[in-house]
């Protein structure tokens, strides 16, 4: 088999149109029918339903926890309620790959859990790697995913959209199971 993988130069959102091109193609290709894409502020979420929606693949956006507000990285109520107007399907909730209790101990005591581990090594892909990773999974976590299909994540480096994968998904707890069987597009410098 021979696969068109799209390496960038630099990392970031002014890659999203063409990230969002190949992992169509792809989809298209392949028979793909669901899309996970994480989209703090709904941008991302908005152009990939205007690229998938029309080839009745669904979309699914992956918000970042409330516990990130005083970041600025929260979805806000109306971009959700917008976003679930034009038919994307918005999930917010705990980070998969970190962020909850064990890392509450790992700050105050030291030490790793494992899925700060697992979040560490896919960072050493890309930031979308590791986000493309963990969108997936609390997708599934939340019922969102036909398990028994292949599946399109797709994350970025800080804004926009710069990595897609192809996956056989796997809930957090079922880890293991999890195949990354393509990557479509990253960053060639994490």
């Amino acid at each position: 088999m021979e696969l068109r993988t799209l390496l960038f130069e630099q990392s970031g959102e002014h890659n999203t149109d063409a990230t969002l091109t190949i992992a169509l193609e792809r989809a298209q290709a392949l028979g793909i029918r669901q899309i996970v894409v994480a989209s703090s502020h709904g941008g991302t979420a908005r152009k990939a339903q205007a690229a998938f929606g029309p080839h009745g693949i669904r979309v699914i956006a992956v918000s970042i926890c409330h516990s990130w507000e005083e970041k600025g990285w929260t979805m806000d109520g109306r971009t959700k309620a917008e976003l679930t107007q034009l038919g994307v399907v918005v999930h917010t909730g705990i980070h998969a790959l970190g962020d909850g209790v064990g890392s509450a101990f790992s700050a105050k005591f030291g030490g790793r859990s494992p899925a700060e581990i697992v979040r560490e090594t896919l960072y050493r892909f890309s930031q979308g790697m590791k986000v493309a990773v963990e969108c997936l999974l609390m997708a599934a976590d939340a019922g969102l995913l036909d398990m028994s299909q292949e599946v399109i994540a797709i994350a970025g480096t800080g804004s926009g959209a710069d990595t897609a994968i192809v996956c056989k998904p796997a809930y957090p707890r079922t880890f293991l199971e999890l195949e990354i069987r393509e990557i479509l597009a990253k960053p060639r410098v994490p």
